[in-house]
């Protein structure tokens, strides 16, 4: 049973920490079938993540499937389509027998009126009616598994009638399934959570999103969280995909260093209850010779396929993270930036709640602290390639400089008595 750690910075499993390490997956009910789902598991386990993130009905861009599975009769929102909800229950099942928790999205945007997809998707608008039938049939299916149930995806909320369906959606299963734990999928580089809705949150989702144009969202969104919302864990459930093209419809894909890099600086600058990783190609399940929604919205690149997304190795970075936090005995992080010298908020500086300080460095150059490190000793890793090396490091008037260090790319050091 997954609860908040008494620090509120963080998540626990059976009173035990509990790093959430996602893959995101939200066209898993609709697009993938059972052999593929067996594989899956597999891979994304023995990689070390431990939560799957899924969007409970149909995603509004995933890649087109000979599948067909829908959660309503004729499209017939009234109308539960039991076989789809059987189905996916089934899949979760398997989940779960192989130790992972679910994080499911009970409204993606697209759903709901007023916010920036349904604006461009008004047929797919859920009546305010059927909420009832819908979020009865979510519980019966679901919440046997105890998974965190993510309200909202993707979304704004523009309107008060937008906010009046995601928190009718939360009053109502909140009370089905109070053990539950609660959050909401806001969009890309937005911050803003209606009063109403917060007050039914466990836990807080950003998504630094897909946007290249400011690198700085990891970090900066995380901060203005923690400064609006305190109190809360805080995770960063959309960071830039492995080989996603760049949003609205800019040239470029994000690479393995840039879906490193925004795992690292979202956990060291505060965001530390977990991380999400995505590839493109994984979300929408595409497969070959098979057509990708990219009509709306952040207008993305084609992707790759299913297999050759599996492949990708930015996915055992992330597990790398974890296990490196767990193996460091790193239960929670907070943000010391006011340690840096340097002049960039680029490099990120975290202090945890063991007295272990971390310092991302994702472009080589000397680290200037305000900390005398004299009684540490300090180690560089290389994150691409593991390798480790002995900082070179010198101490002037109780302040620490750190040499270049010998590797390519980019590197954490791990500062410890």
């Amino acid at each position: 049973m997954l609860t908040i750690s008494e620090n509120k910075k963080t998540l626990l499993k059976d009173e035990k920490p509990f790093f959430y390490l996602a893959d995101t997956c939200w066209s898993a009910f609709t697009n993938i079938t059972d052999d593929e789902w067996d594989y899956y598991l597999y891979k994304r386990k023995v990689q070390g993540f431990n939560t799957i993130q899924i969007n409970i009905l149909p995603q509004w861009d995933a890649s087109a499937t000979d599948l067909v599975y829908e959660p309503f009769v004729d499209h017939d929102p009234y109308q539960i389509n039991d076989a789809y909800f059987e189905h996916a229950k089934e899949m979760c099942k398997k989940a779960k027998a192989q130790g992972f928790e679910l994080a499911l999205v009970v409204l993606w945007c697209n759903y709901v009126p007023g916010t920036w997809a349904s604006n461009f998707m008004k047929d797919h608008i859920l009546p305010f009616d059927c909420l009832d039938g819908y979020i009865t049939k979510v519980d019966e299916t679901f919440s046997e598994f105890q998974p965190m149930y993510v309200i909202s995806g993707d979304t704004d909320f523009e309107t008060d009638e937008t906010i009046s369906y995601y928190v009718k959606a939360a009053a109502t299963l909140k009370k089905l399934a109070p053990k539950c734990l609660y959050t909401t999928h806001i969009k890309g580089r937005y911050t803003y959570i209606p009063e109403n809705l917060y007050a039914y949150l466990d836990f807080l989702f950003y998504q630094s999103g897909h946007n290249a144009q400011d690198l700085s969202m990891p970090y900066s969104l995380s901060e203005t969280m923690q400064q609006t919302y305190p109190d809360k864990p805080l995770i960063n459930s959309e960071p830039c995909y492995e080989e996603m093209g760049y949003s609205r419809q800019m040239y470029g894909r994000w690479t393995r260093y840039d879906v490193r890099r925004a795992a690292y600086v979202s956990v060291l600058s505060g965001a530390c209850a977990g991380i999400t990783y995505g590839a493109g190609g994984i979300y929408s399940w595409h497969k070959v010779n098979k057509s990708f929604a990219k009509f709306l919205g952040e207008g993305f690149d084609d992707p790759k396929s299913w297999e050759e997304a599996m492949a990708f190795p930015g996915a055992w970075d992330y597990g790398y993270l974890k296990t490196m936090l767990e193996n460091l005995n790193i239960q929670s992080l907070e943000a010391r930036q006011d340690l840096l010298l340097n002049d960039t908020n680029d490099i990120r500086v975290a202090k945890a709640n063991n007295g272990i300080y971390l310092v991302y460095v994702p472009c080589n150059t000397k680290v200037r602290l305000d900390l005398d490190c004299s009684a540490y000793k300090l180690q560089t890793i290389d994150l691409e390639n593991r390798f480790v090396a002995n900082t070179a490091y010198e101490i002037k008037e109780g302040k620490t400089i750190l040499a270049i260090h010998p590797f390519q790319d980019d590197v954490l050091v791990v500062i410890k008595k």
